[in-house]
């Protein structure tokens, strides 16, 4: 389950990172300032948060499958 709760980190980190950017995007826009770098940031967090989700629903496949094996 280590994996598990890696993944869980994982989607928080992201969740944060994402949050974080979209604020800053937000300030940038009103002073006027390039905002790409904020929205590569905000798909560089989207990219980990799917990339958790996957560990995720793998972690879930392989349970299920340990727990048809022993029944």
């Amino acid at each position: 389950m280590l994996a598990l709760n890696t993944a869980i980190g994982g989607l928080m980190s992201a969740q944060a990172r994402f949050d974080k950017s979209a604020v800053k995007t937000v300030q940038d826009i009103a002073q006027g300032k390039d905002v790409v770098s904020d929205f590569v940031d905000q798909i560089q967090a989207r990219t980990a948060f799917e990339a958790n989700i996957s560990v995720i629903k793998t972690v879930n496949e392989v349970t299920g499958r340990l727990l048809d094996m022993k029944a």
